[in-house]
């Protein structure tokens, strides 16, 4: 394969996502014909789409595939075959049965009858769309597992499906397919592996040394997020020696400044901090063991109450000076821990928040006069508290629609794309699956339906190229078979 595959001074469209093709594209026009031959004419459409259409075919091979017979289709009208036959279409073109005209005859009928006639006997009449039959010269090589991956959308260009294939990835019928050009009868169901789609399909990773990769820059700071031991024990190893060094000089002057006197205040803060945590971790086992709650509690509030609580770990084993990093301070990270209890144990029903070390106003229900909004607000108590819990209760579903897209979209350095998962660049533009695909993007697998055929207005073989290309092309090879 050719090194250089895209080129901007002679522009030839590929089958892929990039910009530069995206860019060729939009700048494609008829070649111009006035200065050349027809021969010049043929070989300069053959040239310009066999570029996009089976580039990573070899010529002899697609010469051999090459069909003359397009195959298309006529859509027949099933009102007419419901009431006779058909024997009227095999008469030939213009020997059918011709609708009669309206006539003063007519004239019993109803206006909104004769409109309605009238308006059906235009719509037969009109002018039938033409077949663009040229569009359909590259048509056996849709049947190609290679390019039919490419479709679906489980890669980004035809040469990264056709590495899927050979490494392995893909299946045809439940069984591992290494032949990119594999031929697909209809009926036959592909997959792809999900994390080489992810891979395809999903930004890439930032790389300070590749210019290509600027879409990832916002995650830049993705080591600061994780909280798995071993992914921060591969990102401190990663670390270089002069940061370690220049981390435990400052430390030393700090603690050496600090003196006897400072060591004792961070003892007792840390102390008051193991206290505060300790504290949350015993309410949210008590809500878990039944102690404050009246009802049953539901799946969603024990995965929620079992995150919190390993949470809560870990900011206690920053407190104990674990290796686990955190990017805000350790008050902010207790007063999130706080609200995010308070924020689940009133999502519960039947729970009292009597237990809390400082209960939000919003949640209590049975509160002093002298306590409650009502001294200084006109309104009654009972209008302010059912404001109030419902915008607790909107900020309890904010928070648990936010914990359930970081479920399904973490974060891990691990990846070899960028994480959280985001589409990548210019992917909108070519996001079409064609109507021969039936595709379920939750599984990366796709059915080939059928094979492409083309009908009045339309062929079912994507090409950026205008019908008189194509029709020059085709007849290239046909001149040469």
């Amino acid at each position: 394969m050719r090194k250089r595959f895209h080129g901007l001074k002679k522009p030839k469209p590929r089958q892929d996502w990039s910009k530069w093709n995206l860019y060729n594209i939009s700048r494609m026009a008829l070649p111009p014909a006035s200065n050349k031959t027809f021969f010049q004419q043929k070989w300069l459409a053959k040239s310009l789409t066999r570029a996009y259409h089976g580039e990573q075919i070899r010529e002899g091979q697609w010469t051999r595939m090459f069909d003359r017979r397009l195959p298309s289709v006529v859509p027949m009208d099933y009102r007419k075959l419901a009431r006779s036959d058909g024997s009227e279409w095999a008469a030939g073109r213009g020997g059918g049965v011709q609708t009669p005209p309206i006539s003063e005859v007519d004239e019993e009928l109803s206006a909104e009858d004769k409109a309605k006639r009238i308006s059906n006997r235009t719509r037969r009449l009109r002018t039938p769309d033409k077949t663009p039959y040229m569009h359909m010269t590259y048509h056996p090589t849709e049947r190609r597992l290679d390019t039919a991956i490419f479709r679906a959308l489980f890669a980004s260009s035809t040469r990264q499906a056709r590495q899927f294939v050979v490494h392995g990835f893909v299946k045809v019928n439940g069984k591992k397919m290494e032949y990119p050009g594999y031929l697909l009868n209809p009926g036959d169901m592909f997959s792809v592996e999900p994390e080489r789609v992810l891979f395809a399909t999903g930004a890439r990773k930032y790389n300070k040394h590749v210019p290509d990769t600027l879409q990832g820059t916002t995650r830049e700071d993705e080591p600061d997020s994780i909280i798995d031991d071993e992914a921060e024990d591969l990102v401190e190893a990663s670390s270089s020696s002069e940061a370690a060094a220049e981390s435990a000089e400052k430390t030393k002057e700090s603690e050496a400044k600090d003196g006897e006197a400072g060591a004792d205040k961070k003892q007792n803060t840390e102390a008051e901090n193991r206290k505060a945590i300790q504290d949350l971790m015993d309410r949210a086992k008590s809500i878990m063991s039944g102690k404050e709650r009246r009802g049953g509690l539901s799946a969603k509030r024990k995965q929620e109450l079992r995150a919190f609580t390993q949470a809560a770990k870990k900011a206690l084993s920053q407190i104990r000076g674990t290796k686990i990093k955190n990017s805000a301070p350790l008050n902010e990270t207790i007063d999130g821990l706080q609200e995010t209890l308070e924020t689940i144990n009133a999502k519960i029903p039947g729970t009292s928040t009597s237990a809390s070390s400082s209960p939000p106003e919003t949640t209590s229900s049975s509160s002093e006069p002298a306590t409650t909004p009502s001294s200084t607000n006109p309104q009654s108590p009972e209008i302010t508290q059912k404001e109030d819990k419902h915008a607790t209760r909107k900020q309890a579903e904010l928070l648990h629609a936010a914990l359930q897209r970081a479920q399904e979209n973490p974060i891990d350095v691990k990846k070899p794309y960028a994480t959280p998962w985001q589409p990548r660049e210019y992917m909108s533009a070519f996001a079409f699956i064609p109507r021969y695909l039936e595709v379920n993007q939750k599984i990366c697998s796709a059915v080939y339906l059928r094979h492409p055929v083309a009908r009045p207005g339309l062929a079912e073989v994507p090409t950026p190229f205008h019908g008189e290309t194509m029709g020059l092309a085709f007849n290239w090879y046909l001149r040469r078979r």
